[in-house]
């Protein structure tokens, strides 16, 4: 059973963490501007037919862009656009010595959502269509094409009363494994006790979820016949994104964690509660940073 060396450890740990709860080491939710997605399951880029390309040319920019925007986490597909679906539709004007890509948004209502500029290259440049040529004015363009996406996103997440933003997180405890004893069923079994707060609730389906926590037990011998214990906290999104991990180290006797882990479950998991949310709190932030 543990008795005086687990709090001892989280008093010591509390002074090289910083703002994470102890006894955590990392940052939680590094990735967690990743969150920001368009309004649709994908957004479709037809071949434009009005930007001063030749149609091979058109096709390979629309392709171009379409990977490009999916690397910024918008996903995307070249072809034409779909009914009821989103659409990214692209053209291009002439100014001075210059050719500005245009681009605009439009939702499955046919209304437009958003209209962008991108990036002037060289005329010359342009009308020759060589594939770097249209590569690189796609990879420019897309950074603040992803952005326009997101903001779309937060104004109509903000009118919804069931987004995120207007509720409290979702969140699925998926399975634990590798730790000794019956720490696979008791570490879940009590984090679902202590998981749930004002701004989280728990749901029994991880398709119902808006984020995902595994758990994942790792042990070394460590001095004087004890067990290093490390406990690897994975929060990932809906998109199977990692947006954020929370680890523990513990010192233990081998008689704390095996058979039975008892109160050692009980302690770890509100520790790790505490860091589970703060992850949570951090990616729901920064997803709406990312939006303005």
């Amino acid at each position: 059973m543990m008795k005086h060396g687990l709090p001892v450890l989280l008093l010591l740990a509390l002074a090289s963490c910083g703002t994470l709860p102890q006894p955590f080491r990392g940052n939680p939710g590094p990735q967690a501007a990743r969150l920001a997605v368009p309004p649709a399951p994908v957004l479709m880029v037809p071949t434009p037919k009005a930007a001063d390309l030749p149609p091979q040319a058109a096709a390979l920019f629309a392709q171009d862009l379409a990977d490009q925007l999916a690397e910024n986490d918008v996903p995307t597909v070249a072809g034409p656009p779909l009914k009821q679906g989103w659409t990214l539709a692209v053209s291009a004007h002439r100014q001075d010595k210059v050719v500005v890509p245009d681009y605009v948004v439009t939702g499955p209502n046919g209304k437009t959502y958003g209209q962008q500029m991108g990036a002037p290259v060289p005329v010359a440049a342009w009308q020759a269509a060589d594939a770097a040529t249209l590569q690189e004015a796609a990879s420019v363009d897309a950074t603040p094409l992803a952005r326009l996406m997101a903001q779309i996103n937060a104004r109509i997440q903000r009118s919804n009363p069931e987004s995120l933003e207007n509720r409290p997180a979702r969140l699925y405890v998926g399975a634990v494994t590798g730790a000794p004893g019956d720490g696979d069923s008791a570490l879940p079994l009590n984090l679902k006790r202590d998981l749930p707060g004002a701004d989280d609730v728990l749901v029994d389906k991880p398709e119902d979820a808006d984020f995902t926590v595994t758990g994942h037990i790792k042990t070394s011998p460590a001095k004087n016949g004890q067990v290093l214990v490390e406990l690897d906290w994975v929060v990932r999104d809906t998109n199977n994104r990692v947006v954020g991990r929370v680890t523990q180290l513990h010192d233990l006797s081998p008689h704390d964690i095996a058979p039975y882990w008892g109160d050692v479950a009980a302690a770890a998991a509100q520790e790790a509660a505490s860091g589970i949310q703060q992850v949570v709190q951090n990616a729901v932030l920064k997803k709406a940073k990312a939006a303005k």
